[in-house]
């Protein structure tokens, strides 16, 4: 078994509101040197080893976990070691 954990974000060109009022609310508790506050999305889970591997994860990332059009992704895969 695989665990994937995709990391999903804005695209640059796109304007974050949810960062940036994040980034008012770190100010005006006295962080000031925090700037540039982008808020994404994390998604784990665990597929089967017989998957069909990058292709499903690419495919599961672009038809659902990602809005491709305003949106990037990225994934890690590791091994699941069971005890």
């Amino acid at each position: 078994m695989k665990k994937v954990k995709v990391f999903v974000t804005l695209k640059e060109s796109v304007l974050d509101p949810q960062g940036k009022a994040v980034e008012a609310a770190l100010h005006q508790l006295g962080f000031s040197g925090v700037k540039d506050v982008r808020i994404g999305k994390y998604i784990e889970f665990v597929v089967a080893d017989g998957a069909d591997g990058e292709r499903d994860i690419r495919a599961m990332c672009e038809k659902l976990l990602a809005n491709t059009v305003i949106e990037d992704y990225r994934y890690e895969v590791e091994e699941v070691v069971s005890l």
